[in-house]
């Protein structure tokens, strides 16, 4: 029987959401992992953990998995926000529902998922919400005007709620990754933005890999809890913008 506190991720499936969770199951904590796609977390094969098929704007479904989760394994201490969505275009040629898409999962999912951890934290004076913003969130790139939007709001909801929740001892921070080797670019239609994309990736040795950002969360979450990061950019050294 597991000791350690539960740990909760979105967009487990795959990418960082899934290394994340490998991290934190070696490092013995039970896991309540939460994406669209029920194989891909099954085949991670982990011990102690709690699996629900949902989409993550899906308020109540993730409402349910969690007290489902926290029936067996006690409160949630640590909330990761990584569902993301990143479609690349310019804003004239950008199908309408994907802006939509875009904040719906990348903001509005964010916070109120945060809704349904803060409450507990706040009154066990104990807790940890860390929020995958971008390094597209502190600068501008050309056809991410979109992603820019929402990543620059997460970075702000996240020092908002940082603000908070410092008096109530539940630290918030913001992880940022430059560039990542994800699958993230599912969403860019092919042509010249993913093209681009692609060859400055390449130029810079492809990036970095899922493991690097989960090491990243993993050494920010084991910090005493009267001590936070607040907001670690994690690129690679060879990325200029």
């Amino acid at each position: 029987m597991t000791t350690k506190p539960l740990v909760v991720i979105t967009g487990a499936s795959s990418g960082i959401g899934a290394a994340t969770a490998r991290a934190f199951s070696a490092a013995g904590h039970p896991l309540l992992l939460i994406a669209r796609r029920l194989e891909p977390m099954q085949e991670l094969g982990l011990p102690d953990t709690e699996l629900a098929t949902a989409d993550v704007n899906d308020t109540p479904a993730v409402a349910a998995a969690i007290a489902r989760a926290e029936e067996r394994f006690g409160p949630v201490d640590l909330l990761i926000n990584n569902a993301g969505l990143m479609a690349l275009s310019s804003v004239a040629e950008q199908d309408p529902a994907l802006v939509q898409e875009q904040f719906d999962v990348n903001c509005v999912a964010l916070m109120k998922n945060s809704q349904l951890v803060l409450r507990g934290m706040q009154e066990r004076r104990h807790g940890t919400i860390v929020n995958i913003g971008s390094i597209a969130g502190k600068q501008l790139y050309a056809d991410h005007t979109v992603y820019n939007g929402t990543k620059y709001a997460v970075h702000a909801m996240t020092e908002g709620l940082r603000r908070e929740n410092a008096a109530h001892n539940v630290r918030v921070l913001l992880v940022a990754p430059g560039m990542v080797d994800t699958g993230l670019l599912g969403n860019t239609g092919e042509g010249d933005v993913l093209d681009g994309y692609l060859d400055y990736k390449k130029s810079i040795g492809g990036g970095l890999v899922p493991d690097d950002i989960a090491g990243a969360i993993l050494t920010a979450y084991q910090l005493p809890q009267h001590i936070s990061f607040r907001e670690i950019v994690v690129a690679p050294t060879s990325q200029d913008a």
